[in-house]
C-alpha cells in the first residue's frame, strides 16, 4: 500500500514550490516521482503541425512537471498541515469471512485518510 495515492492533497515540503498545496494527479513509483497540480510548472515547446480537420496544435505549453516524492507531504485532514502517513489494521467482515484491512491513518491527528 503506498503512502500517497492519486488524488491525495499535498504540501510540498522542499524546493522551490516549498509550501504549496495540490492534488496528486499522476503517481510514479518505479522513479520514486509524484505530479502535483499546479507544483513544477514547466513550459513544453512542441512543434507546430496541423491536424486532419485543419486545426493548427503545437506552440509553448505550460505543465507539471515530476518531483520527487520525498519532497511532498500528505496534508492532515484535520489541522491542514504536513502529516507523516501511518497505518492500522482492522477486522472487515465480508461474506462470512474475517479479513484484515490496513487503513492509511495521519501521524499528527490520529485520523484516517480516505
Amino acid at each position: 500500500m503506498a503512502k500517497i495515492k492519486k488524488g491525495d492533497l499535498v504540501v510540498v515540503i522542499a524546493g522551490r514550490d516549498k509550501g504549496q498545496q495540490g492534488r496528486v494527479l499522476e503517481v510514479q513509483p518505479e522513479r520514486d516521482r509524484v505530479v502535483v497540480e499546479g507544483v513544477q510548472r514547466m513550459q513544453r515547446h512542441t512543434k507546430v503541425s496541423q491536424s486532419q480537420r485543419g486545426a493548427r496544435t503545437g506552440g509553448i505549453e505550460t505543465v507539471e512537471a515530476a518531483i520527487h516524492i520525498s519532497n511532498v507531504m500528505l496534508v492532515d485532514p484535520e489541522t491542514k498541515k504536513g502529516t507523516r502517513v501511518g497505518y492500522r489494521t482492522e477486522d472487515v467482515e465480508r461474506d462470512g469471512r474475517t479479513r484484515t484491512q490496513r487503513v492509511r491513518v495521519a501521524k499528527r491527528s490520529g485520523k484516517d485518510i480516505s
